[in-house]
């Protein structure tokens, strides 16, 4: 017999991060691909210093193209950082409009009660002068 135990399901943000990462990494690995590809055409093509300076161009490359990737992530992620910190300040200016709302409708409500009690008290003795 065997027992399945249901996964807790994946916020959508974390998904939404790792699909961008992998997005990421696949662009870098097709990057590499067609450089080291292009690199070993010319590497059959041509010998001696020529294949150094290509390995050394073709780092340089990957280097600069992974530099700027990472520094547009950086930028995205500053951007959703500022953009949180937005959202929760506005959450907490939301939540103290409800508090004082709320106390305010509980000091409504005492005296909606408070005055219910006193109009009740008083009543029976309005009834009795009638008779």
């Amino acid at each position: 017999m065997t027992v399945i135990k249901a996964e807790r399901p994946v916020e959508t943000d974390q998904a939404a991060a790792t699909a961008a990462v992998e997005q990421v990494e696949g662009e870098i690995r097709a990057f590499v691909r067609r450089d080291v590809s292009a690199f070993r055409r010319q590497q059959v093509e041509s010998s001696g210093d020529a294949g150094v300076d290509n390995v050394g161009s073709v780092i340089e490359r990957v280097a600069k193209a992974s530099i700027g990737e990472i520094d547009r992530v950086m930028a995205e992620l500053a951007n959703v950082r500022d953009m949180l910190r937005g959202e929760g300040e506005r959450v907490q200016r939301e939540i103290s409009g409800y508090a004082s709302l709320s106390q305010t409708a509980m000091t409504s409500m005492k005296i909606i009660g408070d005055s219910l009690v006193q109009w009740k008290s008083q009543t029976p003795q309005v009834a009795q002068r009638k008779d």
